[in-house]
């Protein structure tokens, strides 16, 4: 059994867990920018921000690992 392997359905779970928050954010970022309009540009800010930031989390993650 390879390393790959081991841990397969914990990846999958976490995955899935991960983009269960990511559409549950998403709804509610919706949800705020349809009812308070004044929030629409700050919202707009932060995604882009948090965007980024994952972004760079996973640019160090795949350094760090060695690269494809």
């Amino acid at each position: 059994m390879t390393r790959n392997d081991e841990h397969h359905e914990l990846r999958t779970l976490l995955l899935l867990l991960a983009m269960a928050v990511g559409l549950l954010a998403t709804g509610v970022v919706v949800y705020l920018t349809f009812t308070y309009t004044r929030l629409a540009e700050p919202l707009a800010v932060g995604v882009a921000v948090l965007t980024c930031l994952a972004g760079l989390v996973r640019t160090v993650a795949t350094t760090a690992r060695g690269g494809r």
